[in-house]
């Protein structure tokens, strides 16, 4: 389970930006299950300033490397914070 920061004074609608990439609707403050090609099984939840983030990934590997991107932006819009950002915030967990 990774867990990721949302940068402080930004409050993006997370149940939009599912939708948005993913097709998905649901509750994100109560948990959303669903299933994406490339990237598998993803439990999401928002408590807070925390978004909680569980991927099992698929059995089979896609060869499909835009899924990245998107999931990329994804997390850019519901954090806040750019990949290089988030990297840099997760070295520093121990």
């Amino acid at each position: 389970m990774r867990e990721y920061k949302i940068k402080k004074g930004y409050n993006p609608d997370i149940g939009m930006l599912v939708e948005k990439y993913f097709g998905v609707t649901g509750d994100i403050y109560k948990g959303m299950e669903f299933e994406v090609d490339g990237i598998g099984r993803i439990n999401m939840k928002h408590d807070k300033n925390i978004l909680f983030v569980d991927i099992e990934p698929p059995k089979k590997p896609s060869g499909d490397y835009s899924i990245i991107r998107k999931w990329n932006d994804f997390l850019y819009e519901a954090t806040g914070f750019t990949s290089k950002e988030r990297k840099k915030d997760l070295s520093k967990v121990k």
